[in-house]
């Protein structure tokens, strides 16, 4: 029997903290007319997010269109934050369990972002994390490469996705069966996840105890780790 897939998302599930977000408002902030006023607003947004937002770096384009930054000048900004991932100036944590977790599951581990690979290896080792994850997966365009990506699976694999964004990081694999666990404080309406927690520390045991489940072929538990 194949080995159960466990797929994290790596902003905001892996990677936690305002640092990327603040350094990719910092360098919009330059094409603003008043840098510190945009960098501020970021802040106080991030901190109070609309319920209509994605995640946090939906939180940072709606501002910076509404401030009359465009698509082009906002990519660039974005290309220059991720030169300073894991850094002083974009700085990442995670969860304090999961470096444990990662190391003692008995489950293929893989790490699909739809960032680039710019200073990632840089951020996971900041983060304790290198060479914990059996794959990792970069500019993966979910949630179309995430359907490509479990295409490529196969038949037969018990597959749990872990993210913060239903829509790219969780919603393909919940429309083909398997289980999902949504973590983070942003709401998406049509989210059905398996499991959902406010951190990932939270999920850790429910995620175990799916692996456990998978590997000796039982079906895995279809109920939510706390209350939706």
């Amino acid at each position: 029997m194949p080995r159960p897939v466990l797929i994290f998302d790596f902003d905001g599930t892996v990677a936690l903290g305002d640092g990327p977000l603040l350094a990719y408002a910092r360098a919009v902030a330059a094409h603003t007319a008043s840098a510190e006023a945009f960098v501020s607003s970021v802040a106080a947004r991030l901190a109070a997010p609309a319920d209509d937002v994605i995640d946090g770096y939906d939180v940072v384009r709606r501002l910076s269109l509404d401030a009359g930054v465009g698509e082009a000048a906002l990519a660039a900004a974005y290309a220059d934050s991720r030169t300073r991932l894991g850094g002083a100036d974009a700085p990442v944590s995670t969860a304090p369990g999961l470096a444990a977790f990662l190391a003692a599951t008995d489950a293929e581990r893989l790490l699909v972002t739809n960032a680039p690979a710019t200073r990632l290896d840089h951020a996971l080792a900041a983060m304790g994390l290198n060479g914990l994850f059996d794959r990792v997966v970069t500019d993966a365009a979910k949630p179309a490469g995430l359907d490509a990506l479990l295409d490529d699976l196969g038949d037969g694999v018990a597959v749990l996705a872990i993210g913060d964004v239903w829509r790219n990081d969780l919603a393909p694999a919940h429309a083909r069966g398997h289980a999902t666990a949504l973590v983070g404080g942003y709401i998406d309406p049509a989210a059905r996840p398996t499991f959902r927690a406010d951190t990932l520390d939270e999920l850790l045991p429910a995620v175990a105890a799916w692996v456990a489940a998978a590997r000796v072929d039982a079906p895995p538990a279809r109920t939510s780790s706390t209350p939706a």
